[in-house]
């Protein structure tokens, strides 16, 4: 977090958001829709992370976190990144499929 950002924090101009809210979220949508259809993206050289999400060396807390609520190691190794290649190999074999019809 820039000295600015953590300014605005302090002033109340921007919300204080803690790493939990991500698996808060994470929780939230696996809950509605299934943990199939859940994925996990970051953006460490652009965005304002939440405060304890630093860099890619705390996504393990992520982890953990899913795994003391109860998430299944297979649940949980699609939501880090399962469920994106998934996706994306569909993508792949229906552009493929198309490319074929032209």
């Amino acid at each position: 977090m820039t000295e600015m950002e953590k300014q605005a924090t302090a002033e109340g101009k921007v919300p204080h958001v803690s790493w939990e809210r991500i698996v808060d979220h994470i929780d939230h949508v696996a809950k509605l829709v299934g943990p199939n259809h859940v994925g996990l993206g970051s953006d460490f050289d652009g965005a304002t992370m939440p405060e304890g999400m630093d860099d890619c060396s705390k996504l393990p807390r992520i982890t953990e976190a899913l795994m003391r609520k109860g998430y299944s190691d297979d649940d949980i190794r699609k939501i880090l990144g399962g469920n994106l290649l998934r996706v994306m190999e569909q993508a792949e074999k229906v552009s493929r499929e198309m490319q074929a019809q032209n």
